[in-house]
């Protein structure tokens, strides 16, 4: 490969270990989940979603992905490999409880909400309804992740990931193209027969199927390997950037154009009737679509090929974004909760911008507040750790 094409940012030298575009950019995906997981609010008309058709779960999986080529990757290289699995199934087991843990709360704010306030509209929101109606199975399906509370569903698919993410290491380490089109297959028969793990007690599958947004995670960790390496996963081409760039124009076009959103959805149902598979032609986001995934593949493809996406990445006004993605389990699992509550006071007030920028910005600042209290504490124990290494004889 020429060289020019396997460096992280062309005209850049690495400047850290820790690559700022993937904390910046993940902080930027955690403040557009939260906005959107509070819906009707004035501020989600300004996320990505309304300028694509992937939307910031793309980013979460996709950098998610990255992140765990990164921080393990070292465990695989050679035998014994226990460690490197018992690190990486330690944190699938973090995300279990927190996952456990924010569901209980989510529950707790909707029912506190129906009792106090007699909101009992909420009870039959975001998947609650069978809580109520069928709890016994209910509360079987939630620890078995079988029941799944709506905006509280990407992190089963997380950790079920990290679960084989060992073996996912393994082979890209020694065979990454070998991994990829193993992905591209898996997700491809996802699509062709509709395979997704079981729901419990609802009929159905999961909302975010781990066999089709696999492919989102596994193109994130074989670009983690590389950015180990100091190398591209795809190479840095002058017409794939062109082509990536007209179809992120294209879809602006689709969505914005007056007129030619429905040509252009009249000429996929044509081809869904002539029989072209429905993860083809369509934008469901359970099976990772094309329309949705090459979007986002083509976006976050020209976001790593601008040199100045780094640089602005480096940048102390990016630092609060940095800050976020850094703390990225606790600031997510925080905006979950938020977000519920949220929803809870927006059921109960008179509705306007002022309120809704009011709430959100609240919402925001609490998560801003809680990424610089954790790095505080990191700092703290760091530097308790060097002074006491220092006067250890």
């Amino acid at each position: 490969m020429h060289k020019r094409h396997s460096r992280l940012t062309p005209e850049l030298p690495m400047r850290s270990v820790r690559d700022p575009r993937i904390d910046v950019l993940r902080g930027l995906a955690l403040v557009m989940i939260f906005i959107n997981h509070v819906p009707g609010n004035a501020l989600e008309h300004f996320t990505n979603r309304n300028w694509g058709f992937s939307d910031a779960a793309e980013a979460f999986v996709f950098l998610s992905g990255t992140a765990a080529g990164l921080a393990y990757e070292s465990g695989f290289l050679s035998a014994p490999y226990w460690p490197g699995i018992a690190r990486v199934w330690a944190r699938a087991r973090t995300l279990y409880f927190v996952h456990l843990s924010t569901t209980a709360m989510a529950i707790g704010i909707f029912a506190a909400a129906a009792l106090w306030f007699g909101l009992y509209e909420l009870l039959t929101t975001i998947n609650l309804r069978p809580a109520f109606a069928n709890p016994l199975a209910v509360l079987i399906g939630i620890p078995l992740l079988g029941h799944q509370l709506g905006y509280f569903n990407i992190l089963p698919l997380y950790l079920t990931l990290l679960l084989v993410t060992p073996l996912l290491l393994w082979v890209g380490l020694r065979r990454p193209y070998l991994l990829l089109a193993a992905s591209v297959i898996v997700w491809v028969l996802a699509g062709q027969f509709r395979i997704n793990l079981p729901n419990y007690p609802n009929p159905g599958g999961w909302f975010f199927n781990p066999f089709s947004w696999q492919i989102i995670f596994v193109l994130g960790l074989l670009t983690g390997i590389f950015l180990k390496r100091g190398e591209r996963f795809v190479p840095r081409i002058g017409w794939l950037m062109w082509l990536c760039g007209a179809w992120l124009v294209a879809t602006i076009i689709w969505k914005h154009v007056p007129g030619a959103g429905p040509v252009a959805n009249r000429f996929m149902a044509e081809l869904g009737s002539a029989g072209v598979p429905f993860y083809i032609v369509s934008f469901d986001k359970t099976f990772a679509a094309v329309l949705r995934l090459s979007h986002f593949l083509a976006l976050a493809y020209i976001l790593s090929c601008f040199s100045w996406v780094y640089v602005a990445s480096e940048s102390r006004w990016a630092e609060p974004f940095r800050l976020l993605g850094q703390n990225g389990l606790a600031v997510f699992a925080t905006g979950s909760v938020l977000s519920v509550l949220l929803q809870a006071i927006n059921a109960g007030i008179e509705r306007s911008f002022l309120t809704d920028l009011v709430l959100i910005g609240a919402g925001l600042g609490v998560q801003f507040a809680l990424a610089y209290a954790l790095r505080v504490t990191k700092r703290a124990q760091a530097n308790k750790k060097a002074i006491a290494a220092k006067a250890a004889p």
